[in-house]
C-alpha cells in the first residue's frame, strides 16, 4: 500500500513538473523556428535571435528590467533588513500593527496597488519614467524582504547583541558582526524574492512608467498583440540568464564556504550583487549621459509618440534618430479608449496615432492642434483615397498612417465564393460552418458585422436596430459556437484551423501571404473602411519635430518599410503600387488594397451614447457565448 502511494506521488510530481516545464521547452524550441508561425515549426534558424539583438526596444527593455531589479533588490534588502531589526526591538503593539501594515501590500490586488502608485505620482506631478518605476519596485519589494527576515530575527537569542557589547563590541559591530551573519539566510532569501518579484512584475510597471521606458514584461505584452517570434527568443534569453544566476547563487557560496571562515560568508555573499550594481551604474551613465552629435538639427530633443503596439517598421525609429539627432520615445496603447483617458488627463505627447472615430472625438473636445501646412511636405505623396476624410475634411488635424477594411478571411478549400457572395456577413450564421468560425472580440467590429448583415448603417443610433443586431449576434454565438478571439486569429487562420473569421485587412494580407489557400472577401452590403492617422496634441512640446516625423514616415522609403513589415496598407501611393504590383510582397493579395468604390462602406462616427449601449450589449453577447459553450 505504502509503495503504491509513493509511486502515485512520484507520478503526480512528474506530471506537475511536466505541466510547468513543457511550455517553457516549447517556447525554447520555437525560438529557433525559421518561420514566423508560433505553432508550426518549419526549420532551424537563429533569425529571431538576430532580430532580438538588433531591436533596440528589446535590448533597452532587457536593460531596464535587470537594472531596476538589481537596484530595487539591493535598496529594498537594506531597508527591509534594517526595518525588521528595528521592529523586533519595538513594543508588541507597534510590532503587531506594523506586521499587519507590512502584509497588506502583499495581499492587496496588484491592480489596486498600481493605480495607487499612478495616482500618487500624478498628484505630486512626478514625471513618470525610469525613476517612478524604480521607486514603485522598491516599495513593493520591501515587504517581501521583511517577511523573510523577521522569522530569522525571532529565532535569535534576544540577549545576543547585549552579550557582544558586554565583550567590548560597539553597537555597529554587534549589528554587522553578530546579528547580520546570523540572519544572512533570511536576508538572502528576501533578496531573491525581491529580485524575482521585480523581474516578473507587469501590472504595477505598466501603470507607473512613462516616457517610453518599458521593462521586459511590458514589451512582451505589447509584442504578443501580433505575431512576433522574437518573443520566444527574448524569453529564452531571460530563462538562460535566470538559470545562470540560480547556478551561481547555489554554487558560489559552496565554493566560498570551503575557503572562507563562517563569519565572513555573510559579508562576502554580497560581493557579486555589489559588483553587478557598480557595473549597472557605469552602464547607465554611459547610456544616459553619453555625448550626442550636436550638429544634427534636432539633437537633444525627444519626440514622444503614443501609438498601438507592433505598428511600426523596424528601421523607422533608428534611421529617424540618426538623421535628426533626436531621441524617439514610444508608448503603446491597447485601445483608442485607453489613449483617450491619458490625453484627457493632459499627459504630454508630441504625436498620437489613433483611429478615425477617436480623432473626431479628441478633435471636437479641443485636445488636438492644427497641423502647419508650411511644415508638411508629404501630402503630395499620399493617395487621394486617404485625403480629406469625413472626420477631418480638410486634413487640418491629421495625416494618414495606415488604412484598410474589415472583412472575412476564409479557407478556400472549405468555403465557396458562391456562399460568400450570396450570404455576405450572414455566412457567420450558416450552420454548415458551425464550430468552425472565429468572431473578433471587438464590440465595434462585431456590431458592424451584424448591422451590415441586417442591411443597417453601422453608425445607426436607432435603438431598435441596435437591438436587432444584438439578437443577430446572440443567435450566432448560440447556434454556431464560434471561438471569440483577438489577434490570435492571425496565426490560427494562417494554419487553416477554422473555415472563416472576421479579420482586419492587414492581418488578412499576412494570412494570405503565409497560406495560399486563404482568401479575403468584402460583402457587397458594405463594411468598415477605417483610417489610423497621425495627429499632434494641443499640449505637444516638440511640434516642429512631430511634423518632421510625419514627413519622414510618409516618404517612400519608410512608408515602404512600415507597410511591408506591418502588413497594413500604406497611404503612400508609390508604396501601394510597389507592394501590390508585380513582384511585390502583396502581389495578387486583394486584402492589401482597400475597396474604395462601394457606397455602402462606412467610416465609424463617434457617438458616446451609442458606444456605451453597444459596449453593454456586447458584454451580454459574450455571456451568451459562454453559456452556449
Amino acid at each position: 500500500m505504502k509503495k503504491g502511494k509513493r509511486t502515485f506521488g512520484k507520478i503526480l510530481m512528474i506530471l506537475a513538473i511536466a505541466f510547468f516545464y513543457l511550455p517553457i521547452l516549447y517556447m525554447v524550441i520555437f525560438s529557433f523556428n525559421d518561420g514566423k508561425s508560433l505553432t508550426a515549426f518549419t526549420g532551424f534558424s537563429l533569425r529571431w535571435y538576430k532580430h532580438m539583438l538588433e531591436s533596440r526596444e528589446m535590448m533597452e527593455a532587457l536593460y531596464t528590467t535587470f537594472t531596476v531589479a538589481i537596484i530595487a533588490t539591493l535598496i529594498s534588502t537594506v531597508v527591509g533588513t534594517i526595518a525588521a531589526i528595528g521592529l523586533s526591538k519595538s513594543k508588541k503593539i507597534v510590532r503587531d500593527v506594523m506586521n499587519q501594515v507590512n502584509n497588506f501590500p502583499m495581499m492587496n490586488p496588484e491592480i489596486v496597488t498600481a493605480i495607487g502608485f499612478m495616482l500618487l505620482f500624478i498628484t505630486f506631478k512626478i514625471e513618470k519614467g525610469y525613476a517612478t518605476m524604480l521607486l514603485a519596485h522598491i516599495a513593493f519589494c520591501i515587504p517581501y524582504v521583511m517577511l523573510s527576515v523577521m522569522p530569522k530575527i525571532k529565532s535569535l537569542d534576544p540577549n545576543l547583541a547585549n552579550a557582544a557589547m558586554d565583550l567590548g563590541a560597539t553597537p555597529w559591530q554587534a549589528l554587522t558582526k553578530v546579528i547580520v551573519p546570523e540572519i544572512t539566510p533570511g536576508i538572502f532569501s528576501g533578496a531573491l524574492i525581491a529580485f524575482t518579484m521585480s523581474v516578473d512584475d507587469f501590472i504595477i510597471s505598466y501603470f507607473v512608467t512613462g516616457g517610453g521606458v518599458k521593462n521586459l514584461s511590458i514589451v512582451v505584452y505589447t509584442m504578443s498583440k501580433r505575431i512576433n517570434p522574437s518573443i520566444n527568443a527574448i524569453s529564452t534569453l531571460v530563462v538562460v540568464i535566470i538559470t545562470i544566476v540560480l547556478v551561481l547563487i547555489n554554487v558560489v557560496p559552496m565554493l566560498m564556504a570551503k575557503r572562507e571562515k563562517k563569519d565572513e560568508v555573510g559579508r562576502k555573499s554580497f560581493v557579486l550583487p555589489g559588483c553587478a550594481l557598480a557595473a549597472v551604474i557605469v552602464l547607465f551613465c554611459l547610456v544616459k549621459f553619453g555625448a550626442s552629435n550636436q550638429e544634427l538639427p534636432y539633437a537633444g530633443q525627444t519626440l514622444s509618440i503614443y501609438m498601438p503596439g507592433e505598428y511600426m517598421g523596424e528601421n523607422v525609429v533608428p534611421d529617424f534618430e540618426k538623421e535628426t539627432g533626436a531621441t524617439v520615445s514610444i508608448e503603446y496603447f491597447d485601445s483608442n479608449e485607453q489613449m483617450y483617458i491619458k490625453v484627457a488627463n493632459q499627459e504630454s505627447y508630441d504625436l498620437l496615432i489613433p483611429s478615425d472615430y477617436m480623432i473626431q472625438r479628441i478633435m471636437d473636445e479641443g485636445y488636438l492642434q492644427k497641423l502647419n501646412p508650411d511644415l508638411l511636405t508629404c501630402m503630395d505623396e499620399l493617395t487621394d483615397a486617404v485625403k480629406n476624410p469625413s472626420y477631418d475634411p480638410e486634413n487640418e488635424y491629421s495625416v494618414s498612417y495606415f488604412w484598410g477594411t474589415v472583412g472575412i478571411v476564409y479557407d478556400k478549400t472549405k468555403v465557396s465564393l458562391e456562399d460568400l457572395e450570396r450570404e455576405g456577413f450572414n455566412i457567420f450564421k450558416d450552420t454548415k460552418y458551425r464550430g468552425d468560425i472565429y468572431l473578433y472580440d471587438s464590440e465595434r467590429d462585431s456590431f458592424m458585422m451584424a448591422l451590415k448583415a441586417l442591411g443597417y448603417s453601422m453608425n445607426t443610433e436607432n435603438e431598435d436596430e441596435l437591438q436587432d443586431a444584438y439578437n443577430w449576434l446572440v443567435e450566432c454565438v448560440q447556434t454556431m459556437k464560434p471561438e471569440i478571439v483577438t489577434d490570435e486569429i492571425i496565426d490560427n487562420m494562417a494554419q487553416g484551423r477554422k473555415a472563416l473569421g472576421l479579420c482586419y485587412s492587414g492581418d488578412a494580407a499576412y494570412i494570405m501571404s503565409e497560406n495560399e489557400n486563404m482568401g479575403y472577401y468584402l460583402p457587397e452590403g458594405g463594411t468598415n473602411l477605417w483610417y489610423d492617422s497621425m495627429v499632434i496634441p494641443a499640449n505637444a512640446k516638440n511640434v516642429e519635430l512631430a511634423h518632421e516625423f510625419i514627413n519622414f514616415i510618409s516618404s517612400y522609403d519608410y512608408a515602404y518599410d512600415n507597410s511591408s513589415y506591418v502588413g497594413y496598407t500604406s497611404p503612400n501611393q508609390e508604396v501601394i503600387d510597389e507592394l501590390s504590383g508585380e513582384g511585390g510582397d502583396y502581389e495578387e493579395i486583394n486584402a492589401y488594397l482597400p475597396r474604395t468604390d462601394n457606397p455602402k462602406d462606412e467610416v465609424f462616427v463617434f457617438n458616446d451614447d451609442t458606444r456605451k449601449v453597444i459596449g453593454n450589449l456586447w458584454s451580454k453577447v459574450k455571456i451568451a457565448a459562454s453559456n452556449a459553450n
